[in-house]
């Protein structure tokens, strides 16, 4: 999705009635943001509104991005919003050989995450979501979350590493990941490196 440097686009204001309906966007996508929504996007503050290539919206505060959006899809946290507030996003693992791939803008491929370094989630009902959660040292608790379903957001984590590599909308299920054990999971994706993480904004 950003594979190359990205010029962006007009910068335009976002009128407050939108901001707000973003704000509330945010939160229902990601329910665990909703205590640091005034931190990411304080009530006061204005929004940005920037157009990217492949009709990409991109949402910034200030010199800051936030989030971007291709179309009508999901609302996208930026990786530096991730790395910020890593425990409120749904987590998947991939393992140690997939990194490299990832981080040249590969598609990521379901052997990375059921190979014995790769973690999906166990299928638990709710997903662990406070900072102890790394209490046993292996950090495998955050991995007892629920299935995830085709379409929805996930962050990919990796193994050995303390900050997420990529973020994107899954192709599929994590149970069908489990199930197949091929294919691709996630295409258009933003990662470590690439244009998006990249740019500057004046």
């Amino acid at each position: 999705m950003f594979k190359k440097d990205i010029t962006p686009g007009a910068k335009s204001k976002v009128k407050s009635s939108v901001q707000r309906a973003i704000r509330t966007k945010i939160t229902d996508t990601y329910p665990l943001l909703a205590p640091h929504i005034d931190e990411i996007i304080p009530k006061k503050s204005q929004l940005d509104l920037l157009k990217l290539p492949d009709r990409i919206t991109l949402y910034a505060l200030d010199t800051t991005p936030l989030f971007f959006q291709h179309m009508d899809d999901p609302l996208i946290p930026h990786l530096r919003i991730v790395h910020q507030f890593p425990s409120c996003f749904p987590r998947i693992r991939i393992d140690r050989g997939a990194i490299r791939f990832v981080l040249s803008g590969a598609a990521l491929m379901a052997p990375g995450l059921t190979s014995p370094g790769g973690r999906l989630p166990s299928g638990g009902q709710t997903p662990v979501q406070d900072d102890d959660e790394d209490d046993d040292d292996s950090g495998e608790k955050r991995y007892e979350g629920r299935e995830l379903e085709e379409g929805e957001v996930a962050v990919v984590e990796a193994e050995g590493k303390e900050e997420a590599c990529l973020i994107g909308q899954l192709r599929v299920g994590t149970r069908e990941i489990k199930e197949k054990k091929k294919g691709v999971v996630i295409d258009q994706g933003h990662y470590l490196g690439d244009g998006l993480w990249r740019m500057v904004l004046d």
